[in-house]
């Protein structure tokens, strides 16, 4: 799903957790509790953006289970079971450091030598560091996908968002694939 360019996708609504409308949250933050931060969401179906509201949140083991107001039995926590949550961007706290990955997202990406490797497509999480998936695209110097590793400094030179443009340390012969 593409959530509208005014909002950001928080997590996810698993399956109905138990008889009396409750369901499972998948958290994608990091931490992954400021989920909790919010109690109100949106979801986006096939008459646009709908409401969604939790009167009651719980940790449950590495996730979370919510109660949907309003919702008190299963069945009818069944129709929310895979929809994505979206808060709107402007109600995103303003970061000290750092960047959303949304704000990456789209963004160019060119070597300190001028070789434009092509647009952020999104962003990955492994266990040493995040990436950053790069497609090349008619403008770059190829149109090859590249994963690039955020590491500040080393690889990640500048971010500019209002140029919309990375600044990397990395050649284009370093192939992320075959």
């Amino acid at each position: 799903m593409n959530s509208p360019d005014s909002h950001v996708v928080m997590g996810r609504i698993g399956a109905p957790w138990g008889v009396k409308g409750w369901v499972k949250l998948f958290s994608f933050t990091d931490p992954a509790d400021n989920l909790l931060d919010y109690h109100r969401y949106w979801t986006q179906g096939g008459d646009g953006l709908q409401s969604v509201e939790f009167d009651e949140i719980k940790v449950h083991g590495h996730d979370f289970v919510a109660h949907i107001k309003g919702c008190d039995v299963r069945e009818e926590a069944c129709r929310y079971t895979g929809q994505e949550l979206l808060i709107e961007k402007a109600k995103l706290p303003e970061l000290d450091e750092g960047f959303y990955w949304y704000q990456l997202e789209g963004l160019r990406v060119v070597t300190i030598s001028g070789q434009d490797l092509g647009t952020v497509h999104h962003l990955m999480e492994t266990g040493a560091n995040d990436v950053l998936v790069v497609k090349g695209d008619a403008q770059s110097v190829d149109k090859i996908e590249r994963l690039l590793p955020w590491i500040k400094d080393s690889v990640i030179k500048q971010v500019d968002l209002k140029q919309r443009l990375i600044l990397v340390e990395w050649d284009k012969d370093y192939l992320s694939q075959d």
